[in-house]
């Protein structure tokens, strides 16, 4: 995956969530919310190596961000 394509899903990731949910109402559940979207990836990453997926890592991943920079939009 080439850098354009990451930034076009990350785009889409958050137009679906920003659709979906309302805007972070403060730091501490914008905090939250990101920090359950690490763990959901740390879940990924744990996965024994002949297990794991690297399209649900990448997916957790593209989650991660979204909410990150979704943060940056809704809290300034």
């Amino acid at each position: 995956m080439n850098r354009d394509d990451a930034l076009d899903e990350l785009e889409k990731e958050l137009r679906v969530a920003t659709d979906k949910f309302p805007p972070f109402r403060s730091p501490h559940e914008g905090y939250a919310v990101i920090l359950e979207e690490l763990d959901e990836l740390w879940q990924e990453v744990k996965q024994q190596y002949d297990v794991r997926s690297s399209v649900a890592m990448r997916n957790e991943a593209k989650q991660v961000a979204a909410m990150a920079l979704r943060f940056m939009i809704d809290l300034t």
